[in-house]
């Protein structure tokens, strides 16, 4: 962890104060990372659903999100706006600054994320039968195989997409913000540091979501995976998706005595 951690912080200690990039490239890397995003997610969720019994799970905070959605019988779409917007709120506190820009930027983000969310598990579920009858629900050995293959690639779409919006920096997911955040205003650019704290809003979500179900869903293998995995991922795909990509304006806020 040490040695990503600093691998990551070389790649970034020194970004760009302005953007080098037209706005039209941003736009288009950006909604790209918004579609593989939204699809990565889903097919962690429904993989895990499609197996009896379930073990593999969602990413972390997508397994929240739903367990929390569940709890409060919100649909996808509203259980990632809402949570997103909170999330949004929680990084206006730790930068000490409201910014009504960066929120919108938060929500500009969640909106279509949280619309194709529910497209595509739509689509996956079957609800779409002219298109695609849905993933069938895993009978066999090979079938099981191949859905923890899928899981995982979920996983690597989700960690490919906030290597390309980070870079891009355009508008960002609440979650991911809140690493970024923490990472350059709070643990000095250490992202290992970073990246386990921000996980505790979700894990606040999960417990959340368990005292009122009473039961643990969306967690398991692919779950594990995903946070031990998905930040080396986002490393990775720095350096070999679309490597001319560098990161643009970073804004964490200016430091206070505090801090």
């Amino acid at each position: 962890m040490k040695v990503e951690a600093t691998s990551d912080l070389a790649a970034t200690a020194n970004p760009s104060a302005a953007r080098t990039i037209s706005m039209g490239k941003a736009i288009a890397y950006f909604a790209f990372s918004l579609v593989i995003n939204s699809a990565g997610n889903v097919l962690t969720l429904v993989t895990s659903a499609k197996i009896h019994p379930s073990f593999l799970g969602a990413a972390y905070w997508t397994a929240a999100e739903a367990n929390l959605g569940t709890a409060f019988h919100w649909n996808l779409f509203w259980a990632f706006l809402i949570m997103g917007f909170l999330t949004a709120v929680l990084n206006a506190v730790l930068m000490h600054h409201w910014s009504w820009k960066r929120i919108i930027g938060n929500m500009v983000f969640m909106v279509p994320f949280s619309a194709l969310i529910q497209v595509f598990e739509d689509f996956f579920m079957g609800s779409y039968p002219t298109l695609f009858g849905g993933l069938p629900d895993a009978r066999s050995t090979g079938m099981v195989i191949f859905y923890v293959f899928l899981n995982f690639v979920g996983v690597a779409l989700i960690a490919t997409a906030i290597s390309i919006y980070q870079r891009v920096n355009l508008v960002l997911h609440p979650a991911d913000d809140l690493m970024q955040i923490l990472r350059f205003r709070y643990f000095k650019g250490q992202a290992a540091k970073a990246m386990w704290v921000s996980y505790i809003p979700p894990t606040l979500m999960a417990i959340v979501a368990i005292i009122v179900t009473r039961q643990f869903t969306n967690f398991g293998l692919g779950t594990i995976f995903a946070f031990v995995a998905q930040g080396g991922i986002t490393g990775i795909a720095d350096k070999w998706v679309f490597p001319k990509l560098k990161h643009q304006a970073l804004d964490v806020g200016k430091p206070t005595d505090n801090d």
